[in-house]
């Protein structure tokens, strides 16, 4: 039976990175040490327990969030470890909505990379406090300060070190911790459970001292009972340092800094002190907000068990033995198993029949779950990813999860035929479990079409279809996933009128668009003077408007970024029907886009090269010749990191490219941007080929 822990006892973290910064390898000694697993699992070797899907395993790269929960210190910490590859960015974008606090990790060699920074910025928009660990301090051409300069410049962090390494590379032994002023030293261990906790040697006392007057100058801006005792030059208790550490970093006012190397198992036990000591517990956090379903009146929880039940389901996933699984946080209030909570989202009772505990692709069965918990319901066939769970006299909407539109398609089709339903069921199950991953039917030649994040994305979707779904299924070349728009204001009416004997059809509208900034979507207004369009009939207007927009006028691509108002119309008592309405709608929209200037957007891509300065040429002028724009340039560790924003379209086949120009030594990192106007000319030549029915998406 699970001990149920004081709900200040319990941390809901997330582990973050760049690829290869070694957040599973982190996660695998945290299981270690906290007794989850007897044995270490290595990502080199493919047995690294939060990597459990066979292509994460072959590939060395963490896919899917995974969820565990361990103990420390009489502290539950439930941990998810999120992905470092931007094709995966849905993964770290929900994991962060339903966590409290993070741990950051960065690599003391290669600093603050580009999925570092991406990694950040999503943190920030979630607020979410974080403590950063520099991690693979044995690594040859390790520099934790130049990391630290970099959290300052690169993402404007405020890092406070509260541990400085001793040594470092091949003699790196252990940590001072500023906080305690001793020396935690692991020695040659390389199992990392032994560990001696010392007194200062005189050969680092006075960087110490020097570091630790560092710290406390830093910590006095937040706490002025702490900054009178250190102008006063009196001694100032661990105690309350950690107090202050703690209530800065849940402020987001700074960041602790941590070091270690995870592989060496070392600095792993400091680590989870730290989590303990500094991040916020889910009664630290403001109480989640939310509005009524009916009323729209916004609604709070507290993260007590005496609030009505709330929870988020930011997860669902295929399970071979329980079937859909949807992962949960619980904000307020408890629920049992054989207990009825509403689906707020869908209006809808589900019953409760099993609860689990997860440990990766593992589970426990429980019989309850508390405020502050993360677990799963098992068989739940009607939840989405997004939906709110309560209870339905306290009814609440919390707010759902947003994430990126898909960049690249591509198209689908079964190798035999009678595997067609087969591969649509199969499709379903994986776009209901991500967000990011689409399947639509192309409007023009009437193929299925997967759209996704990136080339990885999509094939390892494919790889899932074989493994899991025993589905073999043909996948053509990946194209940009094009958008239409408009660049200009105008109207457009539409009377559709047809007599066929009998009660005919009747449905006149007026509507007016214009265009929306970049990336914020699109609005439907209701504008109309009261009677000239029945009320009941308005919905149906914007339904039509709607599949409009799905298949732009200019080459078949979904319309985004307008605003459209319902300006007037007409109707006839007999002869009007929703099907007349929708029918109007739907004409009237593609009307005013001929008259409003349309053009097709394109996704742009944020670029990052790291490559020997011997290539910079032609590195440069092979990015001129993609249609890319160069950001900056820089010099790191003696190569040359240039950055640019260059159109998906030009990027297919880029890792090719860079090995031949720099002879195998660049690497390069790219993440979806925005989407942008395409120039004219090559605008043209996608409705060209639009029109001369070559596949549409390029």
């Amino acid at each position: 039976m699970t001990v149920r822990h004081p709900i200040g006892n319990v941390r809901n973290i997330g582990i973050m990175a760049h690829i290869d910064a070694g957040k599973t390898t982190t996660t695998e000694r945290i299981l270690f040490y906290t007794g989850i697993t007897y044995k270490i699992g290595e990502v080199d070797e493919g047995t690294a327990v939060m990597d459990w899907m066979a292509q994460e395993q072959e590939r060395g790269i963490t896919i899917t969030s995974a969820a565990t929960t361990c103990y420390w210190k009489s502290h539950r910490i439930n941990i998810i470890d999120t992905p470092g590859h931007v094709d995966f960015t849905a993964e770290v974008e929900r994991s962060l909505r339903v966590l409290d606090g993070a741990i950051v990790i960065l690599c003391g060699v290669g600093g603050v990379e580009p999925q570092s920074e991406t990694v950040w910025r999503q943190a920030d928009r979630y607020q979410v406090p974080r403590i950063v660990y520099i991690n693979k301090m044995d690594r040859v051409g390790v520099d934790p300060e130049r990391a630290i300069k970099q959290m300052k410049t690169r993402i404007g962090a405020t890092p406070v070190v509260v541990q400085i390494p001793i040594g470092k590379e091949e003699n790196f032994r252990g940590v001072i911790d500023l906080v305690d002023m001793k020396e935690i030293d692991w020695g040659d261990d390389l199992l990392g459970t032994r560990v001696e906790v010392k007194d200062i040697t005189d050969e680092h006392k006075d960087e110490a001292k020097e570091k630790r007057n560092e710290m406390l100058e830093q910590l006095s801006d937040v706490d002025d009972g702490l900054m009178e005792k250190y102008l006063d030059g009196a001694e100032i208790p661990s105690d309350e340092i950690k107090r202050v550490i703690r209530k800065g970093t849940i402020s987001l006012q700074f960041v602790p800094v941590l070091h270690g190397a995870s592989f060496k198992n070392k600095g792993i036990h400091t680590l989870l002190d730290a989590v303990i000591d500094y991040l916020p517990s889910p009664v630290d956090v403001p109480a989640v907000r939310g509005h009524h379903p009916r009323t729209f009146d916004i609604e709070t929880r507290r993260a007590s068990d005496d609030e009505p039940f709330s929870a988020l389901v930011f997860k669902i996933t295929s399970d071979p033995f329980v079937g859909a699984l949807s992962f949960f946080r619980v904000y307020s209030g408890k629920a049992k198993i054989g207990s009825f909570v509403f689906n707020a989202a869908k209006g809808k009772d589900e019953r409760i029949s099993r609860l689990l505990e997860m440990h990766a692709n593992k589970r426990k069965d429980v019989k309850e779950v508390h405020a502050g918990d993360i677990a799963a319901l098992g068989s739940m066939k009607n939840l989405s990813t997004g939906d709110t769970l309560c209870v339905r006299h306290h009814p609440i909407v919390l707010e759902s999860i947003t994430f990126p539109e898909p960049v690249v398609s591509a198209v689908i089709e079964p190798k035999s035929k009678i595997e067609h339903t087969k591969l649509a069921e199969a499709l379903g199950k994986l776009s209901k479990e991500d967000p990011t991953f689409k399947v639509i039917r192309d409007p023009m030649t009437g193929q299925t079409l997967i759209l996704g994040m990136g080339e990885l994305h999509l094939e390892v979707l494919m790889d899932r279809l074989g493994r899991e779904f025993g589905v073999k299924a043909n996948l053509g070349k990946p194209k940009v996933a094009y958008k239409e728009t408009i660049t200009a204001v105008a109207e457009g009416e539409s009377k559709y009128i047809r007599q066929t004997g009998g009660r005919g059809q009747y449905g006149h509208c007026k509507i007016a668009i214009e265009p929306l900034e970049r990336g914020v979507g699109s609005t439907f207004i209701d504008n109309s003077k009261e009677g000239v369009i029945p009320k009941e009939f308005v919905p149906y207007v914007e339904k039509g408007v709607k599949e409009a927009m799905e298949t732009g006028i200019l080459a078949g691509f979904p319309v985004t970024d307008v605003k459209i108002t319902l300006i007037t119309g007409s109707y006839h008592e007999v002869d009007s029907s929703s099907i007349a309405f929708k029918i109007a709608g739907s004409l009237a929209f593609k009307d005013a886009v001929s008259k409003a200037d349309p053009a097709i957007l394109e996704p742009i891509m944020r670029l990052e090269v790291v490559s020997p300065d011997e290539y910079l040429g032609d590195i440069v002028g092979d990015i001129n010749t993609r249609r890319g724009k160069i950001d900056e340039m820089e010099m790191r560790d003696g190569s040359r990191v240039i950055k640019a924003f260059v159109p998906l379209d030009e990027m297919f086949g880029y890792a090719t490219t860079m090995r031949t120009i720099t002879q195998g030594r660049g690497l390069f990192s790219m993440e979806f941007l925005n989407y942008k106007l395409t120039p004219l000319p090559i605008m043209e030549g996608i409705i060209a080929q639009v029109e001369g029915r070559i596949p549409v998406h390029r």
